[in-house]
């Protein structure tokens, strides 16, 4: 066989494993043989989506789910050979592609949230190794996130999604999340207001604790800053409690 027809070959051989529905299977092959390869390629498949989006997956129903695996197999291209990587390019998919009318307003919302937990499971980033201390002051120092974090805005509030609760629409107010990992690598997901979140993203571009809750009092023009300093005081005790916060370095 020439390597033309080879290659002709092998893209008539995946185009069928991707989609045996749609597409005619190869000439010369066997239909038992093919129909093999084809569930083969969807268990895999399904078994990695599934793992990775189990409320998702919940929500769904197995009917309206395994059609969805189906067609991202057979419409999106994956870049990547890692298993580990393809639910991420499912959410792509869902951001880009499918325009069903049975798939929920808020499917995309809740398939990141979570894969976010797989994200930072899998993040290779590491404590800093610049002086801070895990005792450090809040107010005074620059408050030292952990390594693995995320902070995370959705329409929905995904945190209370499921098969008892479907909702229709977005939420008036934006649900707030931080999701990072802890020291001993478990994954955890705690709900913020606005003023939290906000104070997280000054930290995030490195602000004291004083200067970033000063700053807000200044934006919101609140009477008594002195208020906003002892509550933002006891949002980030609490964050260090959890080990979102793992310490302070010194300004």
């Amino acid at each position: 066989m020439r390597t033309l027809d080879f290659q002709q070959y092998q893209h008539a051989f995946t185009d069928y494993i991707r989609d045996p529905q749609q597409v005619c299977r190869p000439a010369g092959t066997k239909a038992r043989g093919m129909k093999v390869y084809a569930e083969i390629v969807h268990a895999n498949f399904d078994e990695t989506l599934s793992a990775c989006f189990p409320v998702s997956r919940k929500v769904l129903g197995k009917r309206v789910w395994t059609k969805l695996v189906r067609a991202f197999i057979a419409e999106h291209r994956c870049a990547t050979p890692l298993f580990r990587q393809i639910p991420e390019a499912f959410l792509d998919y869902l951001q880009s592609a499918p325009c069903e009318d049975a798939l929920p307003p808020f499917l995309a919302n809740l398939a990141h949230y979570e894969w976010v937990e797989l994200a930072l499971a899998l993040s290779d980033a590491v404590c800093p190794d610049d002086a801070w201390e895990p005792s450090g002051s809040l107010l005074d120092g620059i408050p030292v996130l952990a390594s693995a974090l995320m902070l995370l805005t959705y329409d929905f509030p995904v945190h209370r999604i499921g098969p008892r609760y479907k909702p229709t629409q977005a939420d008036t107010e934006p649900t707030h999340i931080v999701a990072f990992r802890r020291p001993d690598h478990e994954v955890k997901f705690i709900v913020l207001n606005q003023l939290s979140i906000g104070l997280l993203q000054r930290i995030q571009q490195g602000e004291s604790g004083r200067k970033a809750l000063m700053n807000i009092a200044e934006e919101l023009n609140h009477p008594q800053p002195e208020v906003i300093l002892r509550g933002g005081l006891a949002i980030l005790e609490n964050l260090r409690a959890e080990q979102a916060i793992l310490g302070a370095r010194t300004t």
